[in-house]
């Protein structure tokens, strides 16, 4: 069963970064359109309430704000079409935004893809793995103290309830 569920996880990110170049990143203002208030699930308001809304100002109050390393994971899309440094947008994509998680949301920020689960994975949407939380939140970090998946994915969930 582990075997299977590895496979999957590893097709998923395999899939996700070979369709990613086609994607374009968006920012949180595209998501927050439909993903905002009660009747959505709170679920920008959840994220404005977590350390990933706040990681780029963590990042200025250390002085690392211009460090390459440190943006790859403090900010959404670092030189891949999100953030760039001096860039007009580069506003757009500070932080820890839903796109670092869920992939460029060109092709399935639309409701009408959205909808379709299947579909929306079809068109970049990614559904976070620990793999994929783990290429920010691992030993490279200066201030990784360990990552339990479990407790840190409970703790940003946003699981819309039906």
């Amino acid at each position: 069963m582990k075997k299977v569920i590895l496979l999957a996880v590893c097709m998923i990110v395999a899939f996700s970064l070979v369709y990613a170049g086609s994607f374009q990143y968006v920012g949180v203002n595209k998501c927050k359109m439909c993903h905002k208030g009660e009747k959505k699930g709170m679920v920008f308001e959840k994220w404005e309430k977590s350390s990933h809304a706040k990681a780029f100002e963590t990042l200025k109050s250390k002085g690392e704000d211009k460090n390459p390393k440190c943006l790859e994971c403090h900010v959404t899309g670092f030189n891949a079409g999100g953030y760039k440094e001096g860039e007009a947008n580069a506003l757009d994509f500070v932080n820890v935004q839903c796109e670092a998680c869920h992939g460029p949301g060109s092709e399935y920020k639309n409701m009408s893809v959205m909808k379709d689960k299947k579909l929306a994975i079809e068109k970049g949407l990614v559904m976070p793995t620990e793999a994929v939380c783990k290429k920010c939140h691992n030993e490279k970090s200066p201030t990784f103290k360990g990552f339990n998946f479990k407790e840190c994915s409970a703790k940003i969930d946003h699981t819309i309830k039906k």
